[in-house]
């Protein structure tokens, strides 16, 4: 499943898990308006409107830089900008296919996120 994440004046394109029931879940919810921000120096957050299903997911994954992320234990999206450890209730949504350049910079960053 192909999705879009407008940041400024520029649109990037990420993939998600057609096999995830969180990734189908967060996909039906879409689109999104949503403001990113830091979290540990490794992750950019948001809260999203609803929890998503977690059916069939491994209990917790670790993330690479460019992975898109729902913790389940709070709820929330998380793009990875750094690699990270496993963590239980993370599970991978999908990645970006280019563009993480543009979710790096440090402090908030609104987006649009919608389906392709």
């Amino acid at each position: 499943m192909k999705i879009l994440i407008d940041v400024a004046d520029t649109t990037i394109a990420a993939t998600l898990k057609g096999d995830s029931a969180a990734a189908k879940d967060f996909y039906n919810l879409l689109p999104l308006e949503l403001t990113l921000t830091d979290y540990a120096s490794i992750e950019k957050v948001s809260d999203l409107p609803k929890k998503l299903s977690t059916n069939g997911e491994p209990s917790g994954t670790s993330a690479k830089a460019g992975d898109l992320t729902y913790y389940a234990p709070w709820g929330n999206l998380a793009y990875f900008i750094k690699d990270f450890k496993h963590a239980s209730g993370l599970v991978k949504l999908g990645t970006l296919d280019e563009g993480q350049e543009l979710l790096r910079k440090s402090g908030p960053v609104p987006v649009t996120i919608r389906q392709a």
